[in-house]
């Protein structure tokens, strides 16, 4: 991951960063990875997972759809 530094302004550039680091997920996949996680718990964490961007997928169309009219 990179982020560019524009006229000398770190604090902005830092800022970037940690926002492209939370929309790709890296802090809550490093949390995740911290202690072993067995093999059932993983399968469960996977499922609801799954399960949660279906959801939001549904959401997702049920809007477009709504704006079409």
């Amino acid at each position: 991951m990179e982020v560019e530094v524009r006229d000398n302004n770190i604090n902005r550039a830092l800022n970037r960063l940690k926002r492209e680091i939370g929309r790709e997920g890296v802090s809550r996949e490093l949390k995740r990875r911290r202690f072993h996680e067995k093999p059932s718990v993983a399968k469960r964490r996977k499922q609801r997972e799954a399960e949660r961007r279906r959801r939001k997928e549904e959401r997702r169309e049920r809007r477009r759809d709504n704006r079409r009219g």
